[in-house]
């Protein structure tokens, strides 16, 4: 079963299984002139700083979009909810059916199952997994309801593939380790915070958690996604890939080039 994945932009990443193309959250504007922007409410904005390193049209025709959550635009911004809108299905969480209002929107709950027909690849299987928007757990209705997948389908052998969302460390991911077995786990890393709401407030991983989190399930690769290109993400590059490769798990984490097909099976 051929397997690729290409990072476009943010946590939007093309996986390509056997022909069948998935994309996770569509973040497709480029980057912002001279004024921020808000990521979720007047109160907490950001600056996009780096564009998409596909266009629409080289991403071309999807199957499947995967979207964590609809309500922050740094998962979800204007192209991107064009372009979902073309796209056959949209599986995301219930509240973004209610707000997206698009008809090939499915909204699942925590360990929902669907399962995708297609011939090209067998039994294809996603299951939401939940996700916790931030570190500060009376903080989680604010942040919004978010998940994340896993993706199953015939001839796998050594596990899932696993896409955290925009998620924290926290119970779910304890559940996760007791209920499926993951061989490659995407993470949304960055340490998203806006200190000037909330002192200490993360809702991202940092690369400490994500050290944790590859103990925790013990994935064959580990591909860090969603840690560059706004100024809310408040790990730089340079501190999080030192840290991680500063660990005994470094040789798990594969470092994506933006915009470069990478197979991940054959």
């Amino acid at each position: 079963m051929k397997v690729t994945i290409t990072h476009i932009d943010t946590a939007c990443v093309l996986i390509n299984i056997n022909g069948y193309k998935i994309l996770t959250d569509p973040t497709l504007d480029k980057k912002d002139g001279f004024f921020p922007q808000y990521v979720s409410s007047p109160m907490a904005f950001s600056k996009k700083y780096i564009s998409p390193f596909l266009s629409i049209e080289e991403i071309g025709k999807v199957d499947l979009v995967l979207l964590s959550h609809d309500h922050h635009s740094d998962n979800l911004d204007k192209k991107g909810r064009a372009f979902i809108k073309t796209v056959p299905v949209v599986l995301s969480t219930k509240d973004a059916v209610r707000r997206l209002k698009n008809t090939n929107t499915i909204g699942l709950d925590n360990w929902q199952e669907y399962q995708v027909e297609t011939e090209k690849v067998k039994s294809l299987k996603i299951t939401a997994i939940p996700a916790q928007h931030t570190n500060i757990k009376r903080l989680d209705k604010i942040m919004g309801k978010v998940i994340g997948f896993t993706l199953e389908w015939g001839g796998q052998t050594n596990g899932c593939m696993y896409i955290s969302g925009d998620t924290v460390l926290f119970d779910g991911l304890y559940e996760l380790e007791q209920k499926k077995k993951v061989d490659i786990a995407i993470l949304h890393l960055g340490a998203g915070a806006f200190p000037y709401l909330k002192k200490n407030l993360r809702v991202t991983m940092n690369g400490k958690e994500a050290i944790a989190t590859t103990q925790l399930l013990n994935p064959s690769i580990v591909i860090p996604i969603h840690y560059e290109g706004w100024w809310h993400f408040k790990q730089s590059v340079k501190s999080l890939k030192s840290e991680i490769e500063r660990s005994e798990l470094n040789e798990k984490f594969l470092w994506l080039k933006s915009g470069t097909e990478t197979f991940l099976s054959e």
